[in-house]
């Protein structure tokens, strides 16, 4: 597999997209707005969308990708999420007022888009291709995802403040070649970061003491502005190979 990085920001403002991958050419771990830089033909190509959570800058894509390929494709866009991000985007998206309900047009036997619910620790078979939610810790309903493509491991951790759980699962996988992990604040910002259950430097070091593996570590979501100090944070803090900050464009294969 291949996983191209459309978007790895925690904001906006010139080149700056929020959070979005597409894993080979028809599968999108989440859908923020770097999704719009693809072309038409890309979008219409795409049969999966895996949501980490239902924040903004990770579903702003959603609404208008399905509602510019909907007409192109024979099946509809499967959107993946656990069940209360599904219950969130229904009642709060594709309700009619903010957008209307694809998974009723043109009707509901032939919709634009379908939902499918996820448990954590339970994957989704995708012909050779395994995508596996993982447990994650955020001011609302999230997960992580483990994308294994029978070669070799990646995992994504979505927004998420410091989790036992996550580290656990995350030592649990064999064969992980990469982890693009979030860190959206500087250390100055502890305090915001543990309201917000975000990282940053010092948790993202805490966390790492504790995988027991050897990926290669990307950090993602750096908020516009405070990407250089973050990761010189990242790095005065590191005891081995420093993490990398992950690029707009990046490809990234296992």
């Amino acid at each position: 597999m291949n996983l191209k990085v459309l978007g790895c920001s925690g904001g906006i403002g010139g080149r700056n997209r929020t959070t979005a991958f597409l894993a080979d050419d028809d599968i999108l771990i989440d859908c923020g707005t770097g999704v719009g830089d693809l072309e038409l033909d890309a979008l219409a190509r795409i049969d999966h969308i895996f949501v980490t959570h239902s924040h903004l800058d990770h579903i702003a894509s959603i609404p208008l990708l399905v509602d510019s390929v909907g007409e192109m494709r024979h099946l509809p866009v499967t959107i993946h999420a656990t069940s209360e991000t599904i219950r969130i985007l229904r009642a709060h998206v594709f309700n009619w007022l903010i957008w209307p309900d694809f998974t009723a047009i043109p009707d509901e036997r032939r919709p634009y888009m379908r939902f499918h619910p996820l448990t954590v620790g339970e994957p989704v078979q995708l012909g050779s291709r395994t995508v596996t939610p993982l447990p994650a810790l955020h001011t609302v309903p999230a997960v992580a995802y483990c994308l294994d493509s029978g070669r070799g491991k990646l995992v994504y951790t979505g927004d998420t403040a410091y989790s036992g759980e996550l580290i656990a699962a995350i030592n649990r996988l064999t064969d992980l070649r990469h982890l693009i992990i979030e860190t959206a604040f500087n250390d100055g910002q502890h305090g915001l970061a543990l309201a917000a259950r975000h990282l940053c430097p010092s948790m993202l070091a805490a966390m790492l003491e504790e995988v027991t593996g050897s990926p290669e570590v990307f950090v993602t979501h750096l908020k516009p502005g405070q990407g250089d100090q973050i990761m010189r944070e990242i790095a005065a803090r590191s005891r081995g190979a420093s993490p990398l900050a992950l690029e707009q464009g990046q490809v990234l294969e296992f």
